[in-house]
């Protein structure tokens, strides 16, 4: 069998996470991203700027391209150059269009926030300008000429991403009103998730255009904060309400059917391991 070619553009953490894996299965991996001395020994680093036409100029022709680029600030201006720019700069640049674009996004697209249930057929009218721009990005990804996956990603957690961690050591958790649904993704089941859908083109399996990707768990956050107290010996002393995104619950029942299965199918599993290490 011929040797994927595999470009991951804005190869991050999870970008690097996902080109180690694929490079152990035998494919051939190119990152790219602004500064490449940190990235392993395994992806061909390509030292460009997606917010720079003129830095892409010498891209290699590949099978599969993933655009996980992500914003380095919420600034709406960082946003629209990372997830509407840089993929319109890359997808020009490209020497031919690869086999399958896939397009890490966020659920920070839905609207939601009475603790409903939300899945891919969910209406998405952003109340954010962030979440405004990740849709013109998915959008775009989809109506890019090329058959393209866009993957939509709860928050995520894992090595590196401990907030909630450091909240709960701060001795602060949310209260149970108002009631606040939470949803997550480990790192790692991130990484999975992007290699379990290639391997899955790769097989000829037809892909739908968008998956959700969150655990199995949606959970009222102050449960989360309480459950990460216990663990770590902590006492609750201030209560804080949350301040970020609708009170909703992420179905991934889409990508269950696809035959994945979660590494941390739930936040104590996920977090078990995290304080373990």
């Amino acid at each position: 069998m011929q040797e994927q070619r595999v470009l991951i553009a804005g190869c991050g953490d999870i970008g690097t996470r996902l080109g180690l894996r694929l490079s152990a299965a035998g494919a051939q991996v190119f990152g790219l991203r602004r500064t490449i001395n940190q990235l392993p020994d395994g992806i061909h680093g390509i030292a460009a700027d997606l917010s720079n036409p003129d830095s892409l100029q010498e891209l290699p022709a590949c099978d599969y391209l993933f655009y996980t680029a992500a914003a380095k600030s919420a600034d709406p201006e960082v946003y629209r150059a990372t997830y509407v720019d840089g993929l319109k700069h890359l997808l020009a640049a490209l020497p031919e269009p690869p086999r399958h674009l896939f397009l890490t996004s966020s659920t920070g697209v839905y609207h939601q926030h009475e603790h409903d249930w939300v899945d891919e057929q969910s209406p998405v009218q952003p109340d954010s300008e962030r979440g405004r721009i990740l849709l013109e990005s998915e959008q775009l990804a989809l109506h890019s000429g090329i058959p393209a996956t866009v993957v939509r990603f709860s928050g995520i957690y894992g090595p590196g991403r401990t907030h909630l961690q450091r909240q709960v050591q701060a001795g602060i958790a949310a209260p149970a009103e108002p009631l606040h649904y939470s949803n997550r993704i480990h790192r790692d089941d991130c990484v999975g998730v992007l290699q379990h859908l290639l391997q899955l083109a790769e097989d000829g399996v037809a892909l739908k255009p968008l998956y959700l990707a969150s655990d199995d768990s949606p959970t009222p956050i102050h449960e989360v904060m309480e459950w990460l107290a216990e663990q770590l010996g902590v006492e609750i002393e201030t209560r804080q309400p949350v301040r970020r995104g609708g009170s909703k619950r992420c179905s991934n029942r889409r990508l269950r059917a696809s035959g994945y299965r979660f590494s941390y199918p739930d936040y104590r599993s996920g977090y078990a391991a995290l304080l373990r290490e």
